[in-house]
């Protein structure tokens, strides 16, 4: 295999902002920690990388951000605790945020974006083919998105980026690709990306959703890419690049995602994902459910 076809076995999760949507609730606590029901959201995300087999996993962190660090190392006060009182539910999920990866960590020093925080991984990730999986968006495990991506990119070569089709006057939230179609009906050619345009002037309503595999040409052109909007380095600007240029890290191609995706990246779509996951759970919906369904009938 060359290396931009090489298997893919290291993930990277920037992890670095502030979250600063979530104040106060954020001002010590790192928003990838806030609960998703009764587990932190960052976990849901290493359990996605897991599953596709990426078992080497690099977390681009900042300042007070020690909690995600300590998340996923083990507890032997209170594991020890745990199994003194015959407790092995909950020790079996203590344990299991210890056990799903080889978590490393690094930190960005400066936040200058999410190209910058993907440049940080550049050591680490060495000459082969990466993951990045953005926090916010959770992604269904019964929808096996990366491991379709995996799929696309031992196809294709280059990167590959996950898409999906949203409201157009929405398309401002995102960066957004023009696209072309392929032979298979979930995958398209990138031609060009635009970083959250005015919808008017978008190049379709295909948004880029947290989820990309990046061959390791993109650190060379992060490097020379210039501070875009917000004044910080945008992974979705180099993208650009590469697309314009396929020499410089082969083409770059989008999954379109149909399944399902839970937001949290602001505080509405983040209550929204808690209760439909809770719905979904064999252990808490049917109960939750139909409290749900009286206090929609009797109170609102």
């Amino acid at each position: 295999m060359t290396p931009s076809h090489a298997r893919i076995s290291k993930a990277v999760i920037p992890a670095a902002g502030l979250g600063t949507r979530f104040l106060p609730a954020t001002k010590a606590t790192p928003k990838e920690m806030l609960p998703v029901v009764d587990k932190p959201a960052i976990q849901y995300v290493v359990e996605e990388a897991a599953a596709a087999g990426l078992s080497d996993v690099l977390m681009v962190t900042g300042r007070n951000k020690r909690p995600l660090e300590d998340h996923f190392d083990r507890n032997y006060e209170l594991e020890e605790a745990l199994h003194r009182k015959g407790d092995d539910t909950r020790l079996a999920k203590v344990e299991e945020s210890s056990d799903l990866a080889t978590i490393h960590y690094v930190r960005q020093g400066n936040p200058k974006g999410l190209g910058h925080a993907i440049l940080c991984a550049a050591p680490h990730v060495g000459d082969q083919p990466f993951a990045v999986l953005l926090g916010d968006d959770l992604i269904d495990p019964r929808d096996p998105l990366l491991q379709r991506m995996i799929e696309v990119q031992e196809q294709y070569g280059g990167s590959v980026i996950a898409l999906m089709e949203v409201d157009p006057a929405q398309i401002h939230l995102y960066g957004c690709a023009a696209a072309l179609p392929t032979g298979d009906d979930d995958v398209v050619e990138v031609s060009d990306l635009v970083e959250k345009p005015d919808p008017a002037e978008a190049p379709s309503n295909l948004a880029i959703i947290g989820r990309y595999i990046l061959p390791p040409a993109v650190f060379d052109v992060l490097r020379k890419t210039e501070p875009g909007r917000g004044g910080e380095i945008q992974i979705t600007d180099a993208l650009h690049s590469l697309a314009a240029d396929p020499s410089l890290g082969g083409p770059v191609h989008g999954v379109v995602f149909k399944g399902r995706r839970y937001d949290t990246g602001d505080r509405g779509d983040y209550l929204r994902a808690i209760v439909r996951l809770a719905c979904e759970r064999e252990d808490l919906g049917p109960d939750f459910r139909a409290w749900l369904r009286s206090y929609v009938t009797e109170e609102m």
